[in-house]
């Protein structure tokens, strides 16, 4: 099968809806992510990036965010929340010739760390990418956060090795990137790992949590 760059569109699942990652949606994208915890962790390059205020915040996504890619903002489904934008995730780097692709650019609401969200969100961005013929998603994260790593690994996917000094940080430190990966051949078995995650929450809407101090 020859990989093909699928079209931005919303994709439906039980408790999250992927919408195409807009300029309107950033005012409901930073409430939801600007915060020191979840930037802590090396998003957007670590806490010495997190924006200062709304002006600052919209200038930092316009340049973050692969904009041409396939960014999407997360959104609630059914519940107490339905409809609100709880993060984002982005398939990126996406290389038809190689039929490779890149899962990342996530960061979530800290409210919804823990719950099936991130879980179902990968569950509609794997499967997009494996049905549009690519044979590789990468997945990586800074070698320090030990909880996203955890994530990772919980998705089913498997650990390449850790490419050292790999990004430059905002406050100008390098960091080491765990690198890990999921193949074609593998998809059915982490497919039906996923499901049956997301099977274990039916008929339980997602509700917001009260982040750890």
């Amino acid at each position: 099968m020859t990989a093909t760059v699928p079209a931005p569109a919303s994709l439906l699942g039980t408790h999250v809806r992927l919408d195409p990652l807009r300029p309107e949606h950033l005012p409901a994208l930073r409430a939801a992510i600007a915060h020191p915890s979840v930037f802590a962790g090396g998003f957007g390059g670590g806490a010495s990036g997190l924006p200062a205020d709304a002006d600052a915040f919209d200038a930092w996504a316009r340049g973050y965010f692969r904009w041409d890619d396939l960014p999407t903002a997360v959104i609630l489904v059914g519940g107490p929340h339905d409809g609100e934008l709880v993060g984002t995730t982005s398939l990126t780097e996406l290389d038809v010739r190689r039929e490779r692709a890149h899962l990342g650019w996530t960061a979530y609401d800290p409210r919804v760390w823990g719950t099936v969200v991130n879980a179902e969100a990968k569950r509609l961005l794997l499967g997009l990418a494996f049905d549009s013929g690519f044979g590789r998603v990468k997945l990586q994260a800074d070698a320090r956060n030990a909880r996203s790593r955890a994530a990772i690994l919980k998705l089913g996917a498997t650990l390449e090795g850790v490419c050292r000094r790999d990004q430059r940080r905002a406050d100008g430190t390098w960091r080491d990137a765990a690198i890990h990966s999921i193949l074609a051949d593998e998809w059915p078995a982490v497919r039906a790992g996923l499901d049956a995650r997301i099977a274990a929450h039916e008929g339980r809407p997602v509700l917001f949590r009260t982040p750890a101090s």
